[in-house]
């Protein structure tokens, strides 16, 4: 099982709560690019590319894999690069960024099935594809029966996660796998940093009672 949902709900320090602002590097760079500088633009392509098309291929992966992942990442790019007229450089690029790719992804989703839905994250098992958008291998994969025990648990989790409701699923992906503090979940779904907190509390606590219900 992933380490870090196994983890008790952590205590919340000042800089979780402190709404999260822009990088100064990528406030310039996004007045830049809204003035025409391509190159700026792509400094921010390029810093956030991982996180946009992460977030897009564990949403759209199930129904389009990697292919459509690539392609809606590069949308969202795309769309927001047409509306930097409308960023607010108070406001973090990133949490920006991705509610547009999290838009993107719903309005894909809608026109297949009404639900949300995590896929496992597949490390190392596939050919990388070359592009921009490609994901680095596992470091420290397993063989053997350890493998073997580790994609059972993995399989486990992923079921668990893919029964919980959308918005807890996001939360869970945001958090344990973009790694993005409260403070940015928050600015990313557009929510009260409390519900982030609730929902993510909520959705450990549902994950928990249904792996023990598989493991008994």
């Amino acid at each position: 099982m992933n380490a870090a949902l196994a983890l008790p709900h952590p205590l919340i320090d000042a800089s979780e709560k402190a709404l999260p602002t822009c990088p100064s590097d990528e406030a310039a760079w996004a007045r830049a690019a809204a003035s025409g500088d391509r190159a700026a633009f792509g400094r921010l392509v390029e810093r956030h590319k991982n996180s946009v098309y992460g977030l897009c291929w564990r949403l759209l992966s199930s129904q389009g894999g990697s292919e459509e992942a690539r392609d809606a990442a590069q949308e969202a790019f795309l769309r927001a690069y047409s509306n930097l007229a409308a960023f607010d450089a108070r406001q973090p690029f990133s949490a920006w960024v991705l509610r547009i790719a999290r838009n993107h992804c719903i309005d894909l989703l809608r026109r297949r099935r009404p639900t949300l839905a995590l896929v496992p994250e597949t490390r190392g098992e596939e050919d990388a594809t070359p592009g921009v958008f490609s994901e680095p291998a596992d470091p420290f994969a397993k063989g053997g029966e350890d493998a073997v025990q580790e994609r059972e648990a993995q399989r486990d989790l992923d079921a668990a996660i893919a029964a919980l409701a959308p918005r807890y699923r996001e939360v869970v992906a945001l958090y344990h796998v973009q790694h993005k503090s409260y403070a940015e979940i928050a600015a990313t779904l557009d929510v009260p940093l409390g519900t982030v907190m609730t929902w993510l509390h909520r959705a450990r606590k549902e994950l928990k009672s249904r792996l023990t219900e598989h493991l008994s």
